[in-house]
Formats: structure tokens, sequence, C-alpha cells
């Protein structure tokens, strides 16, 4: 039997590109997304290529769609292989600019929905005593970056969670957790992040309003200087993600690149792929 995979966030960027990918490399894949309207792209594929790929319905901030989709595959194959927690949005303003709206949405997209789809698979994966829950968090769940506060807390919190979750379900169930790190990535994640900037038409005003034209000038200067160095596409994401699926032992975190690997050095050069730090955890507490 194929092993099978469900991806959230597959209409577009990595997740569309994971969904194709894992397809052709012989899983059965749940491509799951919150609007199906936006899934012609994703059904194109399946019909030019002849996918292995079933669409369903998820939206990540919602239990009870969470809950439906995996039943849904529970009941068709009797098991989850993998749970690839992709789906996410980009987001950059001011802590005081944002809205309780707005700072609850960026949480829920970014955090409360790995935990909830995480909560949702365990169950099935610690009864067959294998299975694999793949995170696509982000550099910035590394390092915090201006104007990205409320995006990089909640990056922070799935890395603090993933990590704490591998210290005893690892080894105890033979589940298997990785975090993939991408940077910049050349999808339409950069221009949702840029659409949930606008303050009546500004990205911030008053005295931020310098300071973040300073930080969107540095933005568009990497960018176009060094665009193949720091912005990827998804498809080279979704092969590190593949790659992760592959590896007998995956590593807890692994970046997606090189100017990846150099952004989070600070942070990572003592522990690189975070097994140290899990296996001192598991000798002072298990």
């Amino acid at each position: 039997m194929k092993r099978n995979i469900l991806i959230t966030g597959t209409s577009t960027g990595v997740g569309l590109e994971s969904s194709i990918l894992f397809a052709k490399n012989g899983f059965k894949v749940y491509a799951t997304m919150r609007n199906l309207d936006k899934a012609e792209a994703l059904k194109d594929k399946i019909k030019e290529d002849n996918l292995d790929i079933e669409i369903l319905s998820l939206d990540v901030t919602n239990t009870s769609s969470i809950a439906l989709a995996v039943n849904t595959i529970i009941e068709k194959d009797g098991k989850i292989d993998i749970l690839l927690n992709n789906a996410g949005a980009g987001f950059a303003k001011t802590t005081e600019q944002a809205t309780e709206e707005e700072i609850k949405w960026v949480t829920d997209v970014n955090y409360h929905g790995v935990v909830f789809c995480t909560q949702a698979v365990l169950p099935f994966m610690r009864k067959q005593k294998s299975g694999q829950i793949i995170n696509v968090t982000s550099v910035g769940g590394l390092v915090g970056q201006p104007f990205n506060e409320l995006y990089c807390g909640a990056k922070f919190a799935v890395e603090g969670y993933m990590e704490a979750l591998a210290t005893y379900v690892c080894d105890a169930f033979n589940i298997k957790i990785s975090n993939v790190e991408p940077g910049g990535i050349s999808t339409e994640f950069m221009t949702s992040a840029i659409g949930k900037t606008a303050v009546e038409g500004k990205f911030a005003t008053g005295e931020y309003l310098p300071i973040f034209e300073k930080y969107m000038a540095g933005n568009q200067k990497r960018a176009t200087e060094s665009k193949e160095q720091v912005y990827q596409t998804g498809i080279e994401v979704a092969n590190v993600v593949l790659s992760v699926a592959q590896n007998e032992n995956p590593p807890l975190r692994i970046r997606t690149s090189k100017w990846a690997e150099d952004f989070c050095e600070l942070k990572t050069k003592s522990d690189p792929d975070g097994t140290k730090l899990v296996n001192q955890l598991k000798s002072s507490f298990l």
C-alpha cells in the first residue's frame, strides 16, 4: 500500500508544488485547502499527469473542518502516514497598528492551525506506531525581523511546540517530526503578506512610517540584487520537504537554502539540526 500524505494549504505555492511532487514520487496525496474554488490549477495538473491526488476541504482555523478531513482519510485508507503542515500566511504590521482581529488571525493560521491538525492526526499515528509530521515554518521561526513580530511570534511558537513534542512522541511512538525553514519564497505567499499589511492604503503610519519605508527599501534592494540567493521557488522548497519525507532519520530542523542557513547561523551554529538539544532535553526530563 502506498504511503499517504495529508497536505494543508495546497491551492498555491509550496503546498501546490508539494502535492504534485509527492504524487509523482509514489505517494497517495490528500491535498487540502480552505477554498475549493482555488483548486483549478491542481485539478488541471491531476488530469494532465494522471496523479493520485484527492482534493479535500480543510480550514486550519476550524477544528470541525480538520476533523472531517482527517476522518475522511482514515475511513478510506485506515491510516495517515505523513502530515505536512504547510498552510500559513505572511503578515507585516506594527504591534500598535495591528487590530485584535488581525493578531488572532495571524496566530490562528500560522500556529493554532498547526497544533489542531497535529492533534487530529496524533491518535492514529500513535496507534499505528508510525508517522511523520513535517512543518513548513520559516527562518522567521528562528530569527525575529522588523515589522514581522506577530508573524515571527507565531512561527517561533510552532518551533517551540514541535521541539517539545519531539522530546517524547518520537521515541515512544515512532513519530518523526521535522521543521522545514525557508527564507523568502517567490509565490503568492509574498503577495498575500503585502496585502495583509495595508492600513488605510499605507503599510505603517505616524512615527513608524519612516522606519517602515527604510525596511521596504532594503527588501526591494535585496530582491533586486540577490533574488536568486534570497528567494526560492515553491518547487525548490517542495524538493526539500520530499527529501525529509524520504529520510529514515530526518532532522528536527532544516533550512532550505544557503541564504537561509547563513541568516540563521547565530541561532543554529552549535546545533544546526536541533538533534543535540532534543537529546539533552530527553536525558534531563525522561
